[in-house]
């Protein structure tokens, strides 16, 4: 399956709420803007501008299931915190009206919990030498002192939770922006 066809049964359902998972470098910002421009009317939230600085993965996940997708799944607003980099604290608080179409990505997007409060789940699979790359590249000489730490919490998160098994679909690309989408649960 590509993007559009999953766009398109998005379109066709009562969905509100998809989450893009997977580890650094592997895509999911990419996919999540493409989903977002083909999805009308969706906002998009990325937990890196939730991330409370290099070590809040865990924090993040946590807020993102309490505040923003346990309230739209009561069909009341979502809110969730941004952190400004920079300033290297909180920034203002954002709401998301829980008919708004969601897009929420980033590494800590996908639990067992926030499956449940969601429409569809997508992991987002790279190679690891590919993702690096990718990563690095983007974010160069930001993100380089960082990448064995925050890999660290990836690992922690993903024997945790194990986000790839609660995903409806993976998606992979082969060193493109085009993406393949496997289903891979029917409920």
């Amino acid at each position: 399956m590509v993007l559009d066809e999953a766009v398109r049964r998005l379109g066709a359902s009562a969905a509100t709420t998809v989450l893009i998972d997977g580890r650094s470098g592997s895509g999911k910002s990419t996919l999540a803007t493409q989903l977002s421009r083909a999805w009308d009317d969706s906002v998009l939230v990325r937990l890196d501008d939730i991330y409370p600085g290099w070590d809040g993965l865990q924090w993040a996940a946590e807020h993102v299931q309490s505040s923003l997708l346990r309230p739209r799944s009561e069909h009341r607003p979502g809110h969730w915190r941004s952190w400004d980099w920079a300033a290297g604290s909180p920034g203002p608080w954002h709401t998301v009206d829980p008919e708004r179409r969601l897009i929420v990505e980033g590494v800590g997007t996908l639990t067992p919990g926030s499956r449940s409060l969601a429409d569809l789940a997508i992991w987002v699979d790279a190679d690891d030498d590919e993702r690096r790359h990718r990563a690095l590249s983007r974010d160069g000489e930001t993100y380089l002192p960082h990448w064995d730490r925050w890999a660290a919490q990836e690992d922690a998160f993903i024997a945790r939770y194990d986000p790839r098994r609660s995903a409806d679909l993976i998606a992979t690309s082969a060193k493109t922006d085009e993406f393949t989408l496997t289903a891979v649960r029917t409920s």
